[in-house]
């Protein structure tokens, strides 16, 4: 098993934010890898509402803020729909994906993490999601 640092930045490098995921496979696709980032972010949100949500996705209706987006009062996510955005908003160019220095280029290339890496996630356009 390994545990995976999940890091937001700018397309500068300016760091956003940081998600750590314990027990992962050491081999996994770059689209379970997106899904369970998602997953834990959402369940995280779910389990202790914050007024804003600083997710990989900005969830439908609601408003850009700085360093995240705010969040309706009481709302839950629902992770599917915020994994599935996050797995067009990456086909579409929203954001890349580095692997270390190496950058995942298909939701369906096999990543081993082995090494416990850095899995940097650059945002290149705002996203919305579900």
């Amino acid at each position: 098993m390994a545990t995976v640092t999940c890091r937001d930045e700018t397309v500068m490098g300016k760091p956003l934010g940081e998600l750590t995921l314990p027990g992962l496979p050491t081999r996994i696709t770059a689209r379970e890898l997106v899904r369970t980032r998602v997953r834990e972010e959402v369940a995280r949100f779910n389990a202790a509402p914050r007024p804003r949500f600083n997710g990989l996705v900005r969830p439908v209706g609601e408003e850009v803020e700085r360093n995240g987006y705010r969040a309706a009062r009481g709302r839950r996510l629902d992770w599917e729909r915020q994994a599935e955005a996050a797995e067009r908003a990456f086909e579409r160019n929203g954001f890349l994906l580095l692997v270390g220095d190496r950058q995942i280029e298909d939701l369906d290339e096999e990543i081993d993490l082995s090494g416990e890496p850095v899995v940097s996630f650059i945002k290149l356009v705002p996203l919305v999601g579900g």
